[in-house]
């Protein structure tokens, strides 16, 4: 009996595990659904973004995935500039892929200071960017959005950040951005530093002519001059570079506030829309209770005056029988009836 018992457990124990790989593989196909719900939202049009999000939230509820519905709705609509980059992202993978290797390559000769190598990859990166960015600018406009000069220049600084951060690019490669991406300052402009001389025994002292150390003085002193200069100007560049971003960190979060705001106006629209419905529902409960209210007192009345009738007919019966009997005690009377 208990080995019986025992094989009733193992299959119990089988169907079990079943319906467990059943749950876990629904679960599965739903959180796949909610990632393809949003990665069809970021590369929504941003005018349309907030209705396409509740209405896919909405559905996500409807269909009892709290869950989904919660991660659809806490989805930010994206600026231009970043819709258009995640456009960029997911309508030419194979372009994509290039530059996020391209990236990587940059990366790694500005870590090892291999100054050719940077030449030459930052010089595929001016074109490359160039390039992409007209090419996000094209898929904008097929979608019936034209970018600002303003929006392409965003477009361009999320390129440059996606080649000097890996952060930057996983975030690009997912194609979901909210805003544009800003480049470190630290990424080189297109030249680095030669790395150092091994040190190595000095060679002996030749002896020179006054004129030809004259010669060396003077061109030290120029390549000094120029180095100073070089230093000066790159000095200049990242300045200003610093300044344009953070000037453009300024630009984005108040693009952020306004789409925000929008958002919320957006809200506060359909909030008032459904108190103008609820007002109105109530306004026509109100107008049938009073027609019950109505009809109750004429009930009421109508009761009324069915109990006066009632009473008059009683009293009529109660009458006509009393005038029956008092002529039935006169016919006994007078013995029988008079003929």
């Amino acid at each position: 009996m208990q080995r019986k018992g025992g094989r009733n457990g193992r299959k119990g124990g089988r169907d079990t595990g079943a319906a467990d790989q059943a749950d876990q593989g629904e679960q599965i196909d739903q959180g796949e659904q909610v990632e393809q719900v949003l990665d069809e939202l970021y590369v929504t049009p941003p005018p349309a973004f907030v209705a396409h999000r509740e209405e896919r939230a909405a559905a996500s509820r409807t269909a009892g995935r709290k869950e989904d519905a919660r991660r659809i709705h806490a989805a930010r609509r994206p600026t231009l500039a970043a819709w258009a980059a995640n456009l960029l992202a997911r309508s030419r993978p194979e372009e994509t892929r290039r530059f996020l290797a391209l990236g990587q390559a940059l990366r790694e000769a500005h870590r090892t200071l291999d100054a050719d190598g940077l030449k030459e990859l930052s010089a595929q990166r001016r074109r490359i960017v160039a390039a992409l960015s007209r090419q996000a600018a094209q898929l904008a406009d097929e979608a019936g959005h034209r970018l600002s000069q303003a929006a392409q220049r965003e477009v361009e600084s999320t390129l440059r950040a996606v080649l000097a951060d890996s952060d930057a690019a996983g975030q690009w490669a997912g194609a979901r951005l909210e805003v544009s991406l800003t480049p470190p300052s630290a990424f080189p402009s297109g030249t680095a530093a030669a790395p150092p001389a091994r040190p190595g025994p000095e060679p002996a002292p030749r002896p020179k002519s006054s004129r030809a150390a004259s010669g060396t003085r003077a061109k030290d002193e120029l390549a000094e001059r120029r180095r100073r200069r070089r230093e000066e100007r790159e000095r200049a560049e990242q300045e200003a570079e610093r300044a344009e971003q953070e000037a453009e960190r300024a630009r984005q979060r108040l693009r952020a506030a306004r789409a925000e705001q929008a958002e919320a106006e957006t809200s506060l629209h359909a909030a008032d829309d459904r108190l103008a419905g609820a007002q109105a529902a109530l306004d026509a409960a109100e107008e049938r209770l009073r027609a019950a209210h109505e009809d109750l007192d004429r009930a009421a009345r109508d009761r009324r005056e069915a109990e006066e009738r009632d009473r008059a007919a009683a009293h009529a019966v109660t009458e006509a029988e009393r005038e029956a009997r008092a002529s039935a005690r006169r016919v006994d009377r007078s013995g029988g009836p008079v003929r």
